[in-house]
This record gives structure tokens, C-alpha cells and sequence, in this order.
């Protein structure tokens, strides 16, 4: 097993805990820094164009992870201390998950609705998504929470634990770079309709893996399961977004309630389909319930994301040779090197069971010792 997966596995349980334990500083968080990063970069590249968009985009979201990679190399620079690269990874995940954020806002509304203190609920709502909270009664209320504990369980848990498991840090520090800046300017307002195509395209092309597998952690975790899987599959294709609708479907057919349907946003009323039309209306008491969820549906993508990683640091040494060390003895000093000769005995039996081709001649040594480019070691 290479060491940077395992020292990866044990920094992402590190951050995850880290997170359940404090959730985000109130000031000085990495993500806010970012945002405000590129708030300076959207003054001086905006133009009403997709092309400055994507120029944007690439220069916001591809220099954060590539900071990230000359970060992680730094690291490495210093030598093998396993330590390093596991604190620089439980730091980053800390840093980029927002799950305990996210519970503590939820329940903060849900709290003020079971108070019966509408208005309170109402102040509360701008923290979780971006409705006109005034136009809303306490069901819309609690409806639009547990929409948004769904949709960001996937984008501030699992889709960011999603990318670590596939690209390490980097793969953490540029999930929430695009997600990031989809949020800030990947709307359909005047101002971003063109400028912020790339980046709500690139979101939604980041967090389709993190959401597919939220969707399903959802109906594995959820007090009905069969209801996930079929709200899911009937009505996860229906929504607008589409790495929202599959996440809000499962979490409707898991909880039993109906989603979906009429939202205002800034002044703009969108009617969108009911997810799983079966169930019954959204109460407070969901908001708890559908919290819960989230913090199951998270600790399995941790879960799954490690042993992901781990998987895959197993396999890799297999792949970056044909012979395991030790199976042959090493030449004697001094023993005359033949080139050219084709291998016998042992080695021969070996290289045939594993399938190896016949090179010219019948040759096997100098096909089978040129790596191929899955076994190389990319760090």
C-alpha cells in the first residue's frame, strides 16, 4: 500500500472529525479568502461574454487546485514524513467540508419554526439558500430547508470527498473552487447569464459523481429505503438542475415528504416539478429528520471515499511490475549480462502464465521491463 494514500485516508478522517467538531470559523475561513480572491478577479475580468467567463473560471478555480499541487509537492520536497501530508490533508478537508455549517443553519430555522417565531425563521433562511424568505409560510419554510440540506450535502460533503478520493488534495481544493464560484456568479441574472456559463457548467460537471452517489447513500441510509430508489428514478430527471434533482428526489422518497414545486428567487417565481408527489408535506420536524440524514449520508462517503483510496494504493505496486520482488534471486557481481537471449527455465514459465506477448525473437525480457504508462508511479 503506498504511504500518501494511507497518510490521505487517515488526514480525510482527520478533517471530517475535525469538521463534526468545530464547523466553520466565523471569520478567517480558506473559503472565504478564496471568495474574496476571486470577487477581485471577477472586477477585473468581467465582461458580458461566455469567453471572459471561462477565462474567469480557469483562472479562479485552476489556480486554486494547482496552488494545492505545489502545496502537496512542497510537502513531499521535505521527505517521506508521513506526518506532513496527513496534517496538510485533514487541514484541507477540514477547510472545504461544511456539513456541521450546514446542520447548525438547518436546525436554527427548524428551531425557530417549532417556536413558533416565523420571522425569526425568516432572518434565519438567507444563511441556507437564496428564496425570498417573505413570500414564504412555515411549510415553504421548511420545505426550502430540507431542499438545501439535500442539494448541499452533496455539494459541501460528498462531492468534495468524492474528488479527494480521486485526486488527493488538489482534488478537495478544486471541487470547492468551482462550486464556490458557481454559487457566486453561476446564476441566471443579467449580469451572469453569459460571464457565469463556465462556471455553473464546470459545477455541474464536477458534482455529477458527488451527487450520483449521494442520491444513493441517501436511499441506503434512509428510513425507506424503496422510496428513495423510486422517487429517485421517477423524478431526479425532472428537476432543472440536474445534480440537484437526483439528490432532493432520494432524500424526499427517503424521508416520505414531497419536494419541489413553486419558489420565489429575488423576485422571480419558478415552478418547478414535485419530487416524489406521493408523499406528504414538509413540517418542521423534517428539518431534523432530513439533518440526520445528511450526517449518515456523509459518514458513508467517508467511508467510501477511504477505502476508495486505500483500494487503490493496494493495487497500484501490483501494477508496476510483472514479478514480485524476491521471486528471483539477483545476478551474482561479476556474472556476464547476455543480451538478447530469450528467458528459460522459470522466468519463462512465469511470463507465459501471466499472458505476456512474445516479442521478436521471442524475446520476453525487454517487453516486459518497459513500464506502461497505468503501471508508472504518478505520486
Amino acid at each position: 500500500m503506498r504511504a500518501d494514500h494511507a497518510s490521505y485516508a487517515c488526514g480525510a478522517a482527520l478533517g471530517f472529525l475535525g469538521d463534526l467538531a468545530t464547523g466553520d470559523p466565523r471569520r478567517g475561513h480558506p473559503v472565504a479568502a478564496f471568495g474574496t480572491a476571486a470577487l477581485a478577479a471577477e472586477r477585473l475580468l468581467w465582461r458580458d461574454h461566455r469567453g471572459a467567463g471561462a477565462l474567469y473560471t480557469a483562472v479562479c478555480a485552476g489556480g486554486a487546485a494547482a496552488g494545492a499541487a505545489l502545496t502537496v509537492r512542497a510537502v513531499r520536497a521535505l521527505g517521506p514524513a508521513r506526518a506532513a501530508h496527513t496534517a496538510l490533508t485533514a487541514a484541507a478537508t477540514w477547510a472545504v467540508l461544511g456539513g456541521t455549517t450546514l446542520g447548525r443553519e438547518a436546525r436554527a430555522v427548524g428551531g425557530a419554526l417549532a417556536a413558533g417565531d416565523l420571522d425569526a425563521a425568516r432572518r434565519r433562511l438567507p444563511h441556507l439558500c437564496g428564496r425570498d424568505p417573505q413570500a414564504l409560510d412555515e411549510r415553504q419554510i421548511a420545505r426550502a430547508v430540507v431542499e438545501s440540506v439535500a442539494e448541499n450535502t452533496s455539494d459541501a460533503v460528498v462531492g468534495a470527498l468524492v474528488w479527494g478520493a480521486v485526486a488527493g488534495v488538489p482534488g478537495l481544493v478544486g471541487f470547492r473552487a468551482v462550486n464556490t464560484l458557481d454559487a457566486m456568479v453561476g446564476h441566471r441574472s443579467p449580469r451572469y447569464r453569459r460571464f457565469g456559463w463556465a462556471s455553473a457548467r464546470l459545477d455541474d460537471l464536477a458534482g455529477w459523481p458527488g451527487a450520483r452517489l449521494t442520491a444513493a447513500l441517501a436511499a441506503l441510509a434512509g428510513p425507506d429505503p424503496r422510496g428513495a430508489w423510486r422517487a429517485w428514478r421517477w423524478d431526479g430527471h425532472r428537476h432543472p438542475s440536474p445534480n440537484a434533482g437526483p439528490v432532493e428526489a432520494s432524500f424526499a422518497g427517503a424521508l416520505g415528504v414531497r419536494l419541489g414545486g413553486t419558489l420565489a428567487y429575488g423576485g422571480r417565481v419558478e415552478h418547478r416539478p414535485v419530487l416524489n408527489s406521493g408523499g406528504r408535506p414538509v413540517e418542521a420536524a423534517d428539518i431534523e429528520r432530513a439533518v440526520r440524514l445528511s450526517r449518515r449520508v456523509g459518514a458513508l462517503a467517508l467511508g467510501v471515499s477511504v477505502a476508495a483510496r486505500l483500494a487503490v494504493g493496494a493495487l497500484r505496486p501490483a501494477r508496476t511490475g510483472l514479478f514480485p520482488t524476491g521471486l528471483f534471486p539477483a545476478a551474482r557481481p561479476g556474472a556476464p549480462v547476455r543480451a538478447g537471449r530469450a528467458p528459460h527455465g522459470a522466468l519463462a514459465r512465469r511470463a507465459r502464465s501471466l499472458g505476456a506477448p512474445r516479442a521478436a525473437g521471442g524475446a520476453y525480457g525487454q517487453a516486459m521491463a518497459r513500464p506502461s504508462a497505468a503501471g508508472r508511479d504518478r505520486g
